[in-house]
């Protein structure tokens, strides 16, 4: 048992009675004691706390109150309200300051000082007795530093008083002990009167002839006390106070004055000197005492000597202060939007920041407003009364009539952005005017009311306030506003995140349904990291409506050094589990449908009931069919659920008539394996004549577990060691019961995991450490082993199958039923058999996307669409939430165009950035292969997002699926002439490649549809040239049907990527593809003649799968330019007859390559096309980054490459990017000139500018903050996949992470004088390579949350791959290694050395030579 701490022993003092406990702390990451205490409250100090407190008070309950000293000192004002209640606050004195104590002395309160551990024990009971026995609330100031961190467990606790009193009764005088005498003589002539932490320090070294006396209870003061224990002999009084700072009082100090209650007793007693001296931080006690002595004796004493340093560690302190400006820099995300929206014409009527309470409130800001309105009111009133020419003795006379009623009309108005300019311009016309002609009385009247420009000009009105006003105390505030029909706006900020809210015991009330009640009041709920749209939309909104709004801002933090991805996770958790809906709710709209908008998809009970009675939910479920779903989803609880899923299992069985012994087969799989294998089992048992279910282990009722007779248990490894998301919360009630009885159950427990995904050896225990607990604790809880653990291995030769054959023959043998008559077993199903039965990839595709009660579609079609372009997702971030809310996983998809060579024009742009909003999730991701995807598009959008890429002349046929995919071109903005040589030779792969069925038109094309936004669609669709083909092929017989000459009905093994570069430049990774091409091009003329070809490259592998690796292309030599297609035909050809199509993990062009030999399949291509490769031509590649910045190419056109971090085109607060895209391509397409282009390495140019433009399209990008590229060598060089939330492969953050981290890694760079050298660093969340990181020169891999593997040494232009150098490491190891690797570099590199290449030539890692050897030459401590 742990020892008490002095915080816990005064909290448990004060529970030897009813009692309620609060906490203050200045951040949310204060370390508090209490935190963990589970009836204490945490309120922010910053938040008018005590505002709280006063609310919750009560007569029956003890309060009590944990603080400091300065949070106490802001609430005085509210310590005038305690009287009456039974309360004790216990103020942690700050920084050793006893200062600040005699600030409370006229409260009438009791006040006791401890800074020794008895004082806290005897003042802390005293205190409890004191304040539960007389309704007397209590100050107990404590010395927190100047006491033990625990505390003796056998000291006494106990307090005499075990109930609160009824009544209150006056206080005894008896009951206190103010001063405790430390040291006296008869002879002593000096008394040091002592209030600070040196009290027992300073009785071990007092001079001859000094008394020492401490105070331990400064209230009530009782000075005949003080002058009983006197020592006869002093005549001279010293007071001590500790405190931080020099007094500037000349010694006339609160503390001082006390000592001089009964003057005419110290002359009696020939007291002829009184003084106080503050000290500080002692470092020589004796000296000290010393130099306070002497001068207190001296004839001409110092009145405000200051002994010692300032109290205060001046590291904390920068932390702290470094912690309130994280704070303020989340907090300040929503107050820069108003003001970007708004910019000179808004107006903050409070400080939401500020130090001083009062002006921190609602009422102070409305009564400004008021204050205001009242002045503007009075000019009004003149103005109309003023609009008579003659008044005004200048020429202009008549026209200055006309600006002040077009002003008059203003106020009547909906001001928006553009009326805000022109109103204020008037304004400040008029009074430019006013003051340029002061000669008549009118003029005169109306600068006399409003003598500033500012009294003329129009405002967008604010309050800005915490959720301190969501309490009882700040509804008062809070009502004034919204039921004054006034034209005022409040922004209420919320930071309490929605694990903590749920656990919250505070009466926070909805302030959104209170505005909603209150007439007419514009609301909105918003998140700006949800929907940044979304935000915006409502900030206008709210601005434009005449009358009161309120927007509820979400911003969500466990603490102020939280970062934005964690923010971001925190917001989504909170929207989709209908703790914070976004919506928008404007009485005034004409239209029903138009009052109330939401723009999220799960709400909360309370506005689902608001909505039911205002007759708007049905409404909303019929425009909305994911709320629909989500509404009948939850309507019953988890346990109904499971229940509803077994009674149908258990049906399903009875019709089938088994009659076999029961087996039931639970799962717990992230990746499918664990199911699929379930499944399996179960199929096999029923063949066996045995009653099977196979359900998630998260089906499980752990109540009816011991009911169940035969019962196994299949589970793969998350994580480091972890179970499955499906199996962790049956894990943690297994875990955690103490009550369950298994002896009636026999089961077994299989495992899934890899021996070698944790090679070091001090983390082998994560191998299969799921099943090997479980078993252990069934075991435990007296369960009966059918059969012994089994342990299947992804490093065994057939992997799992290895050890799972044996143990299943077992587990038949332990059921009795392993000599029964069991029939062939129907071959499982793969992605040939899925590709063959498809039908030319049509599958159930329509059949999925028609059926509203699911937000998925069949897994068979999952595979399928992925051909034509879509991969079925759901939102990681809120997974486990959903659950927990009995609602399906938030599926989205994601759409990726193909686009060959990489080109957009501004129609094509803008579609797209339409969608994103549209049917999005509000942002573009431009893609490592120059195309665009657009996410989180839900099921029922999918068909209107497709055709309306297409309705631009953009498909998404083929951008994945086992066929070529998108053609990747160089970038190129300094040559055209090359570009569009090269780019036309892209688009002729890209078309010639494409798959030839019509499944895709059919789907998604044909006929017409009521969302297109033109009725001319369909007509565009039929007749576009290219693309995906429309009409079936007429065969003999007169039959139409699909046909695929290249690609057969099964496409290919796997996919197929061409990409082609030009050199100087690979930014395009030509070497990291199953086919790359490098352009040769005749320096004279510049015209294209061919390319050298390479073949085999791919970047796909498991971690620790030493029969997976990354591989670079192997060079077949040169092909002319008329003869690529050809050459690329034959390659596909001999891929898809020799293809590995039984195991995908081996289905790569790269493994055919180097299990054929590189000559052979080179050999086989020419007997296809019969033509010999000629020898490769000589080339020189030094670079595969983007050019950032200006480039006009030979023909005058301006070229601009944008920096757009991983790809992700958004709009945030500080960075407009995909606002401001937009615009250029509405004055591109304005203009008719333009259109973008996309890089390899995830960034956008500007493209095709004519002078005559550039200047527009300068300042748009200056206006958004496009134009900056002053980044560092290592940002720009850095790529990272998508990653989560959206990816199903990740196993760890990428692209939201990667940004942080080259943040943190920059202030190293910058040190040693590198921040301008590029260094090629990519990430990914899983090692399938999206990003392509085997080639990067520092490399992460995601292996587990927060958790990578760190390769180095890949090649500055992607011609090398790199190689293991540290496994399974977290970021406090990544920054170290770097560190050290980058500060040797900068001392050791040769000129011109990059950074990859430094490394292996010092020795830090070996080169990896060709991919086959890629996991050769690794070093032991790697693991």
């Amino acid at each position: 048992m742990t020892s008490p701490t002095v915080i816990g022993s005064l909290a448990q003092l004060s529970e030897s009675v009813p009692s309620k406990i609060f906490y203050t702390s200045i951040l949310k990451d204060s370390n508090h004691e209490l935190s963990e205490h589970k009836s204490a409250i945490r309120l922010l100090e910053n938040n008018d706390p005590f505002s709280e407190i006063i609310e919750n008070l009560s007569k029956d309950t003890l309060t009590t109150i944990f603080t400091g000293s300065s949070a106490l000192l802001k609430s005085l004002p509210h310590l005038y309200s305690l009287k009456g209640f039974p309360a004790v606050i216990n103020v942690e004195i700050e920084l050793q300051d006893y200062s600040v104590i005699p600030s409370f002395r006229d409260l009438s309160l009791p006040i006791f000082v401890s800074s020794d551990l008895e004082a806290v024990l005897e003042n802390g009971k005293s205190s409890v007795t004191i304040a539960a026995s007389t309704l007397t609330p209590v100050l107990h100031f404590v010395n927190c530093n100047n006491l033990p961190s625990k505390i003796d467990e056998s000291l006494n606790l106990d307090v005499t008083v075990t109930q609160v009193a009824e009544e209150a009764s006056d206080l005894e005088h008896d009951q206190f002990n103010n001063f405790k005498l430390l040291k006296e003589s008869a002879t002593d002539s000096v008394l040091i009167a002592n209030l600070s932490q040196y009290g027992k320090e300073f009785s071990k070294v007092l001079p001859s002839n000094v008394s020492l006396l401490d105070i331990n209870c400064y209230r009530p003061w009782n000075y005949s006390q003080f002058l009983e224990i006197l020592p006869a002999s002093i005549r001279k009084i010293v007071v001590i106070q500790g405190s931080n700072l020099k007094s500037d009082t000349n010694g006339f100090e609160p503390l001082l004055l006390d000592f001089f209650t009964d003057f005419n007793t110290l002359i009696e007693r020939e007291i002829d000197q009184i003084l106080i001296t503050n000290v500080g931080q002692l470092k020589d006690i004796k000296g000290a005492l010393a130099e306070i002595v002497s001068n207190v004796r001296s004839e001409k004493p110092e009145l405000s000597l200051y002994v010692g340093n300032p109290v205060g560690n001046l590291d904390a302190m920068k932390k702290l202060n470094q912690s309130i400006d994280k704070a303020m820099s989340l907090e300040s995300a929503y107050s820069k939007v108003l003001q970007q929206l708004f910019t000179s014409h808004l107006n903050v009527l409070n400080e939401y920041s500020s130090p001083s309470v009062q002006s921190n409130n609602p009422e102070f800001g409305f009564g400004r407003f008021l204050s205001e309105e009242e002045k503007r009111q009075q000019l009004l009133s003149l103005v109309k009364k003023s609009l008579d020419a003659s008044l005004y003795a200048f020429d202009e006379a008549a026209q200055f009539v006309q600006l002040l009623s077009k002003w008059i009309s203003f106020h009547d108005a909906t001001l928006d952005e553009f009326s805000f300019k022109e109103a204020n311009g008037i304004g400040s016309q008029i009074f430019n005017t006013l003051q340029e002609n002061q000669d008549s009385k009118i003029v005169l009247d109306l600068l006399k009311i409003a003598p500033k420009e500012d009294d003329y000009l129009f405002k967008s009105n604010w309050l800005i306030g915490s959720d301190a006003w969501s309490y009882d105390l700040g509804n008062s505030g809070v009502h004034q506003v919204l039921f004054s029909k006034k034209n005022i706006n409040i922004l209420l900020l919320d930071s309490e995140p929605y694990d903590k809210a749920k656990e919250s015991t505070q009466r926070k009330k909805d302030v959104g349904l209170y505005a909603m009640n209150s007439g007419e009041v514009f609301v909105a709920s918003v998140a700006v990291y949800s929907s940044y749209t979304q935000l915006l939309t409502a900030f206008l909104e709210a601005a434009k409506f005449n009358g009161p709004s309120i927007v509820l801002a979400y911003l969500p933090y466990h603490s102020e050094t939280d970062s934005p991805l964690e923010v971001l996770k925190e917001t989504k958790n909170a929207v989709e589990s209908g703790y914070w809906p976004l919506y928008r709710y404007d009485p005034k709209q004409e239209n029903e449908e138009d009052v109330f908008k939401l723009d999220s998809s799960i709400i909360r009970k309370e506005l689902q009931a608001f909505l039911d009675r205002e007759n708007k939910l049905t409404l909303l479920s019929s425009r909305a069919p994911d709320l629909a779903r989500n509404l009948k989803q939850s309507a019953s609880d988890k346990i109904t659920a499971k229940q509803d899923r077994r009674a149908k299992i258990a049906y399903d069985k009875l019709l089938e008539g088994l009659s076999g012994p029961p087996l039931h087969i639970y799962f717990a799989s992230d990746g499918g394996n664990a199911s699929s294998l379930a499944k399996r089992l179960g199929t096999r048992a029923a063949a066996r004549g045995l009653k099977a279910t196979i359900l998630s282990m998260d089906d499980i009722i752990l109540e009816d577990l011991p009911g169940e007779e035969n019962v196994v248990f299949i589970t793969s490894t998350a994580g480091q060691g972890e179970f499955p998301q499906d199996g962790k919360s049956f894990w943690e009630s297994v875990k955690s019961t103490t009550d369950l009885d298994l002896a009636s159950i026999n089961f077994s427990v299989f495992g899934l995991g890899d021996s070698l995904y944790w090679p070091r050896k001090e983390d082998k225990h994560f191998y299969n450490r799921p099943a090997a607990m479980l078993f252990k604790r069934l075991e435990f809880l007296a369960a009966n082993p059918l059969v012994p653990l089994g342990l299947g291995d992804d490093q065994d030769a057939d992997g799992y199958q290895t050890a799972y054959g044996p143990w299943e023959t077992e587990l038949w043998s332990a059921l009795g039923v392993s000599n029964a008559d069991v029939p062939d077993e129907p071959k499982p199903v793969n992605n040939e058999d899925m590709k063959l039965a498809s039908n030319y990839l049509r599958g159930t595709i329509v059949e999925g996307l028609a059926d509203d009660s699911t937000g998925a579609i069949h897994a068979y079609d999952q595979q399928l669409t992925k051909f034509h372009g879509i991969y079925m997702q759901d939102d990681r971030d809120i997974r486990e939430t959903r659950k927990s809310q009995g609602i399906e996983p938030y599926y989205i998809f994601m759409a990726r165009v193909r686009l060959p060579g990489g080109t957009a024009t501004p129609e094509q742009w803008l579609v797209l950035d339409k969608l994103a909003d549209e049917t999005g999730n509000g942002t573009l991701k431009l893609t490592t292969r120059a195309t665009f995807q657009l996410h989180g598009v839900v099921k029922r959008n999918l068909k209107h997002t497709i055709r309306s890429m297409n309705s631009t002349l953009m498909d998404t046929l083929a951008a994945c699926g086992d066929v070529n995919r998108n053609v990747m071109v160089s970038a190129l903005p300094g040559n055209a002439k090359v570009f569009s040589q090269v780019s036309a030779v892209g688009t002729q792969i890209s078309e010639y490649f494409l798959p030839k069925t019509t499944a895709y038109h059919e789907i998604w094309l044909s006929g017409e549809d009521e969302r297109d936004y033109d009725p001319n669609w369909p007509s565009i669709f039929e007749n576009r040239k290219e693309g995906p083909t429309k009409k079936k092929t007429l065969v003999s017989g007169n039959a139409l049907v699909d046909v695929e000459p290249l690609y057969s009905k099964v496409y290919l093994p796997r996919k197929f990527k061409v990409n082609i570069t030009v050199p100087p430049f690979n930014d395009v990774d030509v070497w990291s593809i199953d086919l790359g091409l490098v352009a040769i091009i005749d320096e004279t003329t510049q015209n294209l003649e061919g390319f050298n070809m390479y073949v085999g490259g791919g970047m796909g592998t498991t971690h620790n799968n030493k029969k997976t690796y990354p591989r670079t292309g192997s060079c077949f030599g040169f092909v002319s330019q008329e003869d690529v297609i050809s050459a690329i035909e034959g390659v596909m050809i001999v891929q898809r007859d020799n293809g590995d199509r039984a195991n995908r993990k081996h289905a790569r062009l790269k493994y055919t390559i180097d299990d054929m030999g590189v000559e052979t399949y080179k050999e086989k291509v020419e007997e296809i096309t019969g033509k010999k490769f000629e020898p490769a031509r000589s080339f020189k590649i030094d670079s595969n980054h983007d050019v950032f910045g200006w480039v006009k190419d030979e023909t005058g056109l301006n070229h601009f490459t944008v920096f757009i971090e991983n790809g992700r085109v958004e709009d945030t607060v500080d960075m407009p990017q995909k606002a401001g895209l937009r615009k250029i391509a509405e004055y591109m397409q304005k203009t008719k000139s333009g259109q973008f282009r996309l890089t390899g390495n995830q960034h956008c140019l500007i493209s095709n500018i004519k002078d005559e433009h550039l200047d527009d399209i300068k300042n748009l990008m200056k206006k958004y903050k496009l134009d900056n590229t002053d980044f560092s060598g290592l940002r720009l060089a850095s790529a990272s996949c998508v990653g989560l939330p959206t990816c199903g492969l990740a196993m760890a953050e990428s692209e939201r992470y990667l940004p942080q981290l080259i943040t943190k890694l920059e202030n190293i760079l910058e040190e040693y004088g590198l921040r301008h050298d590029a260094i090629v660093m990519r990430m990914t969340g899983c090692p399938n390579g999206c990003a392509r990181p085997w080639l990067a020169e520092v490399a992460l891999i995601g292996k587990a949350p927060d958790t990578y593997n760190m390769m180095l040494g890949g090649g500055f232009y992607g011609q090398r791959l790199n190689k293991l150098y540290k496994a399974s490491i977290k970021e406090e190891e990544v920054i170290s290694i770097l560190s050290n690797l980058f500060k040797r570099w900068s001392l050791e590199r040769n000129e011109g050395e990059h950074f990859g290449d430094f490394l292996i030539r010092v020795g830090v890692i070996k080169p990896t030579t060709e991919g086959k050897f890629f996991h050769d030459d690794i070093a032991e401590e790697a693991f």
